[in-house]
């Protein structure tokens, strides 16, 4: 198969990056973080997460982040939503777009939401309605796409499974999430055969975390398959908190120096991009996960 022509890059560090970040970022930074990246032409960026700020204390300010965003037109700003709580919390920040998460791993529900994937989809139930009736868009999240932290393998057919009943539920694309970082690009293109026969090629998008090395190794197995949305981080910003020592999503400069590299059209500036990942790293007081921004750092001075 040829490689997809445009590649969609979803940027999710402003959410699932900085929410593992031990030092408290302020609303204003996180805002001043996304319209950096909307602005380096990232057509969908993550602007927070309406959870429980008992568990992920860093999205507790996500109501004010959403709201003093200056919105580019063309831009969408979705908010991740556990359940029908999160969902009111967001509709009243006016968020737009929504993203709820499932598992492929029965363990992994267990441990991540304290429940098991069929009652995760009870609970998802009325809050895509409701979304439905609010005219707002919802993306599905399936987490453990290939190993698990508890099970170990995941077979391709549970996650083609979870993905095909999240499309069910109303979820206009998938994201599939290698959530530990284990996978290798054959197993990815295993597991992504199997939800191609479940769900449509073009409502599929990989998730992919570089805690091997092997992030960007596995997005090209996936572009070889026609998979042409890519979740990443700004300078691979994240982790799992419910896996001792798994690395961030795969940079975004990464990825976008690979596609640039292919030749494909993503619609996103290197440069502004890597002004954005200094930008937030410098507000942590560390470098850069991209090798990409290093680079460019070391060319430039």
């Amino acid at each position: 198969m040829r490689l997809p022509a445009e590649v969609r890059m979803v940027e999710v560090g402003p959410r699932d990056g900085l929410q593992n970040e031990a030092k408290a970022v302020s609303a204003a930074v996180k805002v001043a973080l996304i319209e950096r990246l909307a602005e380096a032409g990232l057509r969908a960026v993550e602007a927070g997460a309406f959870v429980s700020p008992k568990w992920v204390p860093q999205m507790a300010d996500s109501a004010e982040v959403v709201a003093n965003i200056k919105r580019k037109p063309g831009v969408r700003y979705p908010a991740l939503v556990p359940n029908a709580k999160g969902y009111e919390a967001a509709r009243a920040a006016g968020v737009e777009e929504i993203a709820i998460f499932a598992a492929a791993s029965e363990t992994f529900s267990q441990r991540n939401t304290n429940c098991s994937i069929t009652e995760s989809f009870d609970r998802f139930a009325p809050v895509v309605a409701a979304a439905k009736r609010d005219g707002v868009t919802v993306r599905g999240y399936v987490s453990c796409v290939v190993d698990c932290p508890y099970e170990g393998a995941i077979a391709p057919a549970a996650v083609a499974s979870v993905a095909r009943r999240l499309l069910e539920l109303g979820c206009y694309e998938v994201s599939l999430g290698d959530t530990i970082g284990t996978a290798t690009p054959a197993r990815v293109q295993a597991m992504l055969s199997a939800v191609m026969e479940a769900v449509p090629r073009e409502k599929i998008a990989v998730h992919l975390h570089d805690t091997y090395g092997q992030a960007v190794a596995n997005l090209m197995a996936a572009l070889e398959v026609g998979i042409a949305v890519a979740d990443s981080s700004v300078a691979g910003l994240g982790g799992c908190p419910y896996t001792k020592g798994a690395s961030g999503n795969v940079a975004s400069e990464d990825v976008l120096y690979l596609l640039n590299g292919l030749g494909v059209r993503t619609g996103v500036d290197l440069d502004k991009l890597a002004a954005a990942g200094r930008f937030i790293c410098a507000e942590l007081g560390r470098e850069p996960a991209s090798k990409v921004a290093r680079a460019l750092a070391a060319k430039a001075a």
